[in-house]
């Protein structure tokens, strides 16, 4: 290594191959990883499989930079297997098989082998079907990874055979650990203030592997003086909340949006819309998924709300980004802070299931239209009562199918204009009961 080489990732060489400070740091030892007290402490689920002397298939489901990888690789060498890994990306059958002629060897000889396949949520169905019998006669035991919820991106047949372990984002107290770490493998402490340490490790987001990355970018600067927020953060640039517009993270934040807008919590709301826009989702579905907000979760009462709606999705569209993701804003604000109601979205589920159940019952004859003489002789239309020339404008007629018997879906709740509707309907509740005591004592 020549003197003048800086001080930086790239001093560590084994031959001419440059080792990376990730792997460096690799932890050589499960109680050296951090921030997995669940999975690795005295009473977490995997100590007690290895202090038992047994180790299932299992999937590990987790955001990246968490230690997936390194965990499994750790715990062939605890439980004494050969660690064969493979990607999902760019492995295939082919490599498949080959793994498995290896294993199969081994088997014979004593020796097991943990087979670790990263990303293995992008096997398709056949490749993950091609798994289970060498995973079932115990030629292999299955070590998955995977950033994607395993219901949605594994087949049920894998599933049932592995065990589902979750590894947690790094807290900001692991990170700072991993980046104690690089100070000590450096011999020295990074040059930032204590705001800009934690600058630093609020921009990993619970991403050990990216806050390496970025600290080495900070190695080799002079010791003075020490670097702000500021700096920092135009040094290492920022980085993308994690998002995955096709993934867990979009239903995940999606989610977060949604019921935080129905707790009327307009800040949590302005926040998860930040986090979602800056993760790139197509601000048309999230338009989307706003007007769906206002007709499931405030319906009538705020009738303004599914318009308002609209408007902010047409104010997009005229303006774009970024812009336009002020009219997105407003209108999260907006939907956080109106009052709410499903009244609309469970009468409407009840009024499917009721016609669902009753089939194909016909109308009453008398609201029918009959515009032929063969239609007026059945009785279409005979004694419709037309509302208008009520003195009421109500004529409280039975519009339910003969038979049935009438039925109350829709019960709005004392808020907003649906507090309106509450007595408008009290009120033809009254006059129906009264006219139809009247026709049943004039038949």
């Amino acid at each position: 290594m020549g003197k003048d080489m800086p001080m930086n990732e790239l001093d560590f060489r084994s031959g001419d191959y440059v080792i990376p400070l990730a792997e460096r740091l690799r932890p050589q030892r499960l109680g050296d990883v951090v921030g997995q007290e669940a999975l690795l402490g005295p009473e977490g689920g995997l100590r007690r499989m290895l202090n038992a002397g047994t180790l299932p298939s299992i999937i590990f489901w987790g955001p990246p930079g968490t230690g997936k990888t390194t965990i499994a690789r750790l715990l062939a060498a605890e439980a004494k297997m050969v660690f064969e890994p493979v990607s999902a990306v760019f492995d295939g059958v082919a490599d498949l098989r080959k793994v498995f002629s290896r294993a199969g060897d081994r088997l014979r000889k004593g020796q097991k082998t943990l087979l670790f396949v990263d990303e293995v949520h992008r096997f398709n169905k056949a490749q993950q079907d091609g798994l289970l019998p060498r995973v079932e006669d115990g030629t292999v035991t299955l070590i998955g990874a995977t950033t994607e919820n395993p219901s949605f991106a594994l087949n049920g047949a894998l599933l049932s055979r592995a065990q589902v372990l979750v590894v947690e984002r790094l807290s900001a107290n692991a990170l700072g650990l991993l980046l104690a770490r690089v100070e000590h493998d450096q011999g020295g402490v990074l040059p930032l203030d204590e705001e800009a340490r934690a600058t630093l490790i609020a921009m990993a987001d619970g991403d050990g592997r990216y806050l390496i990355t970025m600290a080495s970018l900070l190695l080799g600067l002079p010791a003075k003086p020490l670097l702000d927020k500021a700096t920092v953060v135009k040094i290492v640039s920022g980085r993308a909340p994690s998002f995955d517009r096709v993934g867990d993270q979009h239903y995940n934040l999606m989610s977060a949006l949604h019921k935080a807008l129905r707790a009327s919590d307009a800040d949590a709301g302005l926040y998860w819309i930040s986090r979602i826009i800056a993760g790139g989702e197509d601000p048309h579905y999230i338009l989307r998924r706003l007007t769906r907000f206002a007709t499931e979760d405030i319906g009538l009462a705020e009738p303004e709300a599914v318009p308002r709606a609209l408007a902010a999705w047409q104010a997009y569209e005229r303006l774009g980004s970024p812009e336009g993701d002020l009219a997105i804003a407003g209108l999260v604000i907006y939907l956080a802070t109106a009052p709410k109601s499903n009244a609309s979205y469970v009468a409407f589920k009840a009024a499917k299931k009721s016609a669902a159940d009753t089939g194909s019952l016909c109308p009453p004859a008398h609201i029918l239209n009959a515009p032929t003489k063969l239609m007026k002789d059945l009785g279409y239309g005979a004694n419709y009562a037309y509302d208008h020339d009520d003195p009421d404008g109500f004529s409280g007629q039975n519009c339910f199918p003969e038979g049935m018997g009438r039925q109350r879906f829709y019960h709005p709740v004392e808020r907003g204009f649906e507090r309106e509707l509450v007595k408008r309907l009290a009120y033809w509740e009254k006059i129906r009961a009264k006219k139809w005591s009247l026709w049943d004592r004039d038949s």
